[in-house]
């Protein structure tokens, strides 16, 4: 009787979690489309796109998307092309203390963001990068390339080493053999790093507060300050609900090259 019954309670349980996972969204969707201050045009609880519209019109909020369209894209730059001669490197040659330096590239992965702030900030005070994009964006890249050289590291492996030798006495150097046969081998895990990159770049906060004070803000700060004495509830909702669309984006136009890249490399 109760293997009979296992498909339904299987089921069950299926929707009773897509249920409390998709809950939350669809009060968040219906409060970024409902007015929370009464204004003279318009009173509590009615329907209005002017949530929306008080995103693009208030220049903090625009800059803020702006802020961090800009760190991603700055990390994704440094990270990938810096990430993947390294990964190369540890996948293929061999040299005293190999093993012990990527540990080491893994431990510092790990290491609490906040532990760092303050020689971050020294150190960038000094170059003249602080209250800057670049600045945090390079800050940014200090925390993903270890974890790109290790996804990347798993992909070049699984790569045949035959390909390296066969293009080598083809006459191809190591750099035009990266460029023409190995990153085509290794898409999918680019993907996957690049993928990497954005959550951690679009979401991280801990750098921003401590690395800006007036400019470089990213939108994770800009849904902070909305929070005041007298908050708009379905102003935060829908810049929360539009700070998602990059991500829903990025994932539905990459999904092949990530489902490629999750099985391939086992991230």
């Amino acid at each position: 009787m109760l293997i009979r019954a296992l498909p339904f309670l299987k089921t069950t349980a299926l929707l009773a979690f897509m249920v409390f996972t998709c809950l939350p969204l669809v009060q968040l969707t219906l409060l970024s489309f409902t007015a929370t201050l009464a204004t003279p045009n318009m009173d509590v609880g009615s329907l209005t796109l002017g949530n929306y519209r008080g995103i693009w019109t208030d220049p903090n909020l625009r800059s803020a998307f702006l802020n961090s369209i800009a760190y991603v894209l700055i990390n994704i730059c440094i990270t990938i092309p810096v990430a993947i001669p390294a990964a190369y490197a540890f996948s293929r040659i061999s040299f005293l203390g190999d093993k012990h330096l990527f540990l080491a590239f893994i431990a510092f992965r790990i290491t609490p963001p906040v532990v760092l702030t303050l020689p971050i900030f020294q150190l960038f005070s000094a170059l003249g990068i602080v209250n800057s994009t670049f600045g945090i964006a390079l800050a940014h890249c200090l925390f993903n390339v270890p974890i790109s050289i290790w996804i990347l590291q798993g992909f070049i492996s699984a790569v045949p080493k035959e390909m390296d030798e066969t293009a080598f006495i083809d006459g191809y150097s190591r750099p035009m053999f990266i460029w023409k046969f190995l990153l085509p081998q290794i898409a999918s895990g680019v993907a996957v790093t690049a993928f990497f990159c954005f959550m951690f770049s679009w979401v991280e906060v801990v750098f921003a507060r401590i690395l800006t004070t007036t400019n470089g803000k990213p939108i994770s700060m800009a849904i902070n300050a909305l929070f005041g004495f007298q908050t708009d509830i379905g102003l935060v909702m829908a810049v929360t609900l539009a700070s998602m669309l990059p991500g829903v984006v990025l994932l539905f136009s990459m999904r092949n090259h990530l489902s490629r890249g999750f099985k391939i490399g086992r991230v």
